[in-house]
């Protein structure tokens, strides 16, 4: 895929300057990151202390990582983590020393059905150290002894996440995360970090509704933190979406909430009906990425994801393949988009009561015809009224009427505006 970027684009440049860095739960490569994106968003940088006590889970000592190497007798060094990231298993414990082929082979990660890719391993609890290597190359190691150097510590630290909170008329929250603890995957990571940083321009542009809450945090282990530290807050939040997977060329794919049927996942639905783009919403499952946590059945937040292709699902998944060429910038600009449609929808969508319940209206002498916009003539546009003043019952709100009548949703908010406008709808109680 083409990268459609340039020197000029933010959104780009803050793409490219995030790839190199050794990201992992905690460390120094988050902070690096959340440091990058403050550039863009005033970001407030939270650390939590290791050992923290956070529902179910302690939050882990942190790992920092100096070097990492393999050097064959030829003096030859190769799955050094200063040429790729993931060559280094994360979290692997320190090591130096001299091994045997067959030694080093039982430290080695690779895929056979993909050789020329590197794969992408993890190990938080374990007390373990291993490389991962391009099939191809790990097959075609010589007989003979390997020096091995994995300079890291593993010690008391903290949790290092991101937050922006943007207030509005109401302290009703909308929560949008994601997450920002793989190394050097470009659609695995960087894609979420890179339109949540330009919905947070977006967003902080605009009149607000809702108070808006943006979460730059480490997978798993950042959403039980915030969940476990933030009660008050949890209380507040209406909506939520998480974001990932959002730069490859698939269409995009809105996870359903635990419940299925809240309001952000009707205005997903209508958004994705009005973009005709192909895109699809699927159930939920305790399975995936933060919304998992946030749809604990604790929490049962009003949380969806929205991603392109799903995690696991595509070969280039948790590999080095997963690298710039595989994302595209104009694939960032429309999942951004879709965002700023769903959070449109949620601002503007409310339930209106028919204060003419009886009879038609006369809707000219209101000068309603001429509210016309976004290209809709008098005939249509008096359609959408209609159907507006016949929804408008109490009963349902401006998703429930689009969906109904079948008319696009901003038609049907544009109507719904101008009705009010005129003393023909008020807002329910």
């Amino acid at each position: 895929m083409s990268t459609l970027g340039d020197g000029d684009d933010r959104t780009w440049r803050l793409v490219e300057d995030l790839f190199p860095l050794h990201r992992a739960v905690t460390g120094p490569g988050v902070r690096a990151t959340l440091a990058r994106v403050a550039e863009e968003i005033p970001l407030d940088v939270h650390e939590v202390p290791s050992g923290t006590p956070v529902l179910d889970w302690t939050v882990p000592d942190e790992w920092t990582v100096r070097e990492a190497w393999i050097e064959g007798s030829d003096g030859r060094r190769f799955a050094d983590i200063s040429q790729n990231n993931l060559h280094l298993m994360s979290y692997s414990r320190p090591v130096r020393g001299r091994f045997s082929l067959a030694e080093l082979d039982d430290h080695v990660h690779s895929m056979p059905d993909r050789p020329h890719a590197i794969p992408f391993k993890a190990s938080l609890f374990g007390n373990s150290w291993a490389f991962c290597l391009a099939h191809n190359d790990r097959v075609a190691l010589a007989e003979g002894d390997y020096e091995v150097c994995v300079d890291a510590t593993l010690e008391p630290g903290s949790l290092t996440y991101g937050e922006l909170v943007l207030p509005g008329e109401t302290t009703d929250e909308i929560l949008l995360t994601t997450h920002v603890c793989h190394p050097s995957m470009a659609n695995d990571n960087l894609s979420g970090i890179a339109v949540l940083t330009e919905i947070g321009r977006r967003l902080a542009d605009r009149t607000r509704r809702y108070t808006y809450r943006l979460l730059f945090i480490p997978g798993t282990f950042g959403s039980i933190t915030w969940l476990a530290m933030h009660r008050e807050a949890v209380a507040r939040v209406r909506h939520g979406l998480v974001l990932t997977g959002l730069g490859d060329a698939s269409s995009l794919h809105y996870k359903r909430s635990r419940r299925g049927s809240t309001e952000i996942d009707r205005a997903a639905d209508i958004v994705f009906r009005d973009r005709a783009a192909g895109d699809r919403s699927i159930p939920f499952s305790p399975y995936g990425y933060d919304e998992r946590q946030f749809c604990s059945p604790g929490f049962d937040l009003a949380v969806g994801r929205l991603s392109r292709s799903l995690h696991g699902e595509f070969p280039e998944y948790h590999t080095s393949d997963d690298n710039l060429s595989f994302i595209d910038l104009a694939q960032l600009n429309d999942a951004a988009d879709a965002v700023d449609a769903i959070l449109d929808v949620l601002e503007s969508n409310r339930t209106m009561v028919n204060l003419a319940p009886e009879g038609e209206p006369q809707l000219g002498r209101r000068g309603l015809f001429t509210s016309l916009g976004g290209g809709i003539d008098a005939k249509s546009f008096e359609m959408v009224l209609l159907w507006v003043l016949s929804d408008s019952d109490g009963s349902k709100d401006l998703i429930d009427i689009a969906d109904h009548c079948k008319l696009p949703y901003s038609q049907v908010v544009h109507a719904a505006d101008a009705l009010e406008a005129a003393g023909l709808l008020e807002e329910a109680e």
